[in-house]
């Protein structure tokens, strides 16, 4: 099977600080991969590096066979951890970006999603509760017919009913033929989305496989193994 994103020696330095430490890491296309790590392990400056938002230090970086640069950024889907809309935006405005911006968004799949979240285009951004926020994003996102989605700490910070419409969204609305990754530290609540799982800590990774064989070698579920890692 090929790679999606092959990664040599990547280092990224924040003045003296270093978030990734020459990091070496495979994906393998059609999967949906776990990134699990705390707050500061370097889980969004690698996110932000794939995606285009910042440079690395050194070290080199590939999607789909390609350096990060204009055709990247057209077959990934980004999902960052924060609100990306203004709030003077209706969700209708927020539909008509996507729809001019992106060649891949399906306006048919986007209603569906915003009927599944109980959103109505007629809202206003700056209305919206944090889940609400949470899903309209995620329902831009997993619109596009993307090559790779990428989702940053998706379900942080919003209550247990729009964690479960988000996880519901995403499973059934991911492509086979497509690639996920997503960031979190809230891995009960995720692990059986997961094919593999890597493990960073200070940016490093610290274990990577298969989540199934994981779970066979170790005896253990995948938030288990992470609480043995990072002491949590």
């Amino acid at each position: 099977m090929n790679n999606i994103i092959e990664i040599k020696n990547l280092t990224k330095n924040y003045f003296n600080k270093r978030a990734l430490d020459n990091l070496n890491l495979d994906i393998e296309s059609g999967k949906v991969v776990g990134i699990l790590g705390p707050n500061g392990s370097g889980k969004t400056t690698l996110i932000k590096i794939l995606t285009g938002l910042l440079r690395q230090t050194k070290g080199e970086i590939t999607v789909d066979g390609h350096e990060v640069g204009i055709y990247t950024k057209s077959i990934v889907s980004y999902l960052p951890d924060r609100n990306f809309l203004y709030n003077w935006m209706k969700i209708e405005d927020a539909f008509q970006l996507y729809k001019d911006f992106y060649a891949d968004f399906d306006e048919k799949k986007f209603e569906a999603l915003l009927d599944f979240m109980k959103l109505d285009k007629s809202m206003k951004i700056e209305s919206l509760s944090k889940g609400m926020h949470e899903k309209l994003n995620l329902s831009l996102v997993l619109s596009r017919n993307a090559k790779l989605y990428v989702l940053d700490e998706p379900i942080a910070g919003v209550d247990p009913v729009a964690r479960d419409q988000i996880l519901d969204a995403i499973i059934n609305n991911y492509n086979e033929n497509s690639s996920m990754i997503i960031t979190t530290h809230l891995v009960r609540d995720m692990e059986n989305l997961f094919d593999d799982v890597i493990f960073l800590k200070d940016g490093e990774v610290v274990l990577q496989g298969s989540a199934e064989a994981l779970r066979e070698e170790k005896g253990k579920q995948i938030d288990d193994i992470y609480k043995e890692i990072f002491g949590e």
